[in-house]
């Protein structure tokens, strides 16, 4: 009897996900504890092994959207016939036997040559995400470097090996890497070549915004030499709603729907602020750790938070339960939406331990490498719109958490010395919290002191 392959469910809140990329071809032979497909989801990417060795058979397609525990393929024992109309997919029956009384060529995949080792028949290229951050750090292209790993997967050794000059180098031609449908479409109007583009999406993948970047420096068609300029989505576009955008969607709906936000700002004055921040960058430069506005901003919360419980609580309908833990979540912007991965025990690490943790986890948001506890967890929550001049905005509540702070913009304000204006650095907060949970005025003490803090940002250190 054959194994069935499962779309792995990752986490209680996913509903559903796709085969990004199956390492194994359809037909082909597999090792039990050997990658035999990429889940994606709309939070986490995941290589998914084998349980059993065997011959694997295809029944889901790359990219169609299934539902967490779903069948999307099977693995045969060797020996074992497979139907011809088997999974609906032309099994081709002979070949596979050809390969069950001959196993040895099929177990040798690097016989196969080096140039198109880690390139998969639809043109993913097949590599680790600890092997594509090694390869960023160290200024590689893993697309270029060929894969030593199962099915001819690029890993840490080769990104390592490609570095001393010791690895074989794909040549700059062949199939397509990994890229989204629309950045297929855009790729192909405006003549670019998606062998040239580095992908910042998940796991890699080409998404828009890296066609928007590519195209300063790439031909536009002569018919539209605006095109490229556009940023975002063009007029006339259909954009289906799916994925990581369809989470977001669904979830803010019933955020709003189901729960009583309300939003006020506050305005910190931040002179103290900018000018430690300004001091620690100089000193921790030599470590690599540059903190952000938005750091000083989850030091102060999760401060907060703990003399403000309530604001650190869950509403669930006969009860609030305040929570024990202090895990600060910080939205992070994706071109295919946003995620939320969670700094945790803010309240308990300093101001340096949470820059380098949050650094890490923006990096690693970006990279389409988050794990699943990257995400686990999170009581409170720090949106920021302040990089693209906002002054003030409406965040909404992640639930079941009670609130969401969102830091706006530092400006040049005024203060008053006497009847003397003076010149100073201020910031809005806006602060949204669930009205079932607290109250207005124990919200606004909880803003105060988060605002206190920032103004004397000295106890943000202590």
């Amino acid at each position: 009897m054959p194994r069935e392959i499962y779309l792995v469910k990752v986490g209680m809140s996913m509903t559903e996900g796709m085969v990004s990329e199956w390492y194994i071809p359809d037909g082909g032979a597999v090792k039990k504890g050997e990658l035999v497909y990429a889940l994606e989801t709309e939070k986490v990417n995941l290589d998914v092994d084998a349980e059993a060795d065997g011959i694997v058979k295809h029944i889901a397609e790359v990219g169609v959207n299934l539902k967490p525990g779903d069948v999307v393929g099977h693995i045969f024992e060797a020996g074992e016939e497979i139907p011809d109309d088997f999974g609906g997919a032309p099994a081709a029956a002979a070949p596979v036997e050809e390969k069950q009384a001959a196993p040895a060529p099929v177990a040798t995949p690097a016989a196969a040559p080096a140039a198109v080792s880690s390139q998969a028949e639809d043109g993913h290229i097949k590599s680790s995400p600890a092997a594509r951050r090694l390869a960023r750090e160290l200024g590689i292209d893993f697309r270029s470097v060929a894969g030593s790993g199962p099915g001819g997967r690029v890993v840490e050794a080769d990104i390592l090996a490609a570095s001393e000059g010791g690895a074989s180098v794909a040549a700059a031609s062949g199939p397509e890497p990994k890229a989204s449908p629309l950045a297929k479409r855009l790729a192909a109007e405006r003549g670019i070549d998606l062998r040239t583009v580095r992908g910042t999406g998940p796991g890699g993948r080409i998404v828009q915004a890296d066609l928007d970047s590519a195209g300063a420096g790439a031909a536009a068609p002569a018919a539209r030499p605006a095109a490229a300029s556009v940023a975002g989505p063009k007029p006339g576009e259909r954009i289906p709603v799916k994925g990581m955008r369809k989470t977001i969607a669904s979830r803010m709906h019933h955020s709003l729907m189901e729960s009583a936000q309300l939003t006020m700002d506050m305005e910190v004055l931040m002179d103290d602020a900018v000018k430690m921040r300004t001091s620690l960058v100089e000193e921790w430069a030599p470590e690599g750790i540059k903190p952000t506005y938005t750091d000083l901003v989850i030091k102060a919360v999760a401060k907060a938070l703990r003399t403000h419980p309530l604001m650190n609580s869950q509403f669930m309908g006969d009860e609030i339960v305040l929570m024990d833990e202090v895990h600060v979540g910080m939205a992070v912007a994706l071109p295919e939406g946003l995620v939320v991965p969670v700094v945790r025990d803010a309240d308990l690490l300093s101001v340096k331990e949470l820059a380098r943790e949050s650094s890490r986890l923006a990096a690693a948001a970006r990279d389409g490498t988050l794990g699943l506890d990257d995400y686990a967890g999170g009581t409170f929550t720090v949106t920021a719109l302040g990089m693209y001049g906002v002054d003030s905005f409406t965040p909404i509540i992640n639930e079941p958490q009670s609130g969401i702070m969102g830091v706006n913009r530092i400006y040049d304000g005024l203060e008053w010395d006497g009847d003397t204006p003076v010149r100073a650095k201020k910031m809005n907060l806006s602060l949204t919290w669930d009205h079932r949970t607290l109250d207005g005025a124990p919200a606004a003490d909880f803003l105060v002191e988060v605002k206190k803090l920032l103004e004397s940002p000295f106890r943000l250190l202590v």
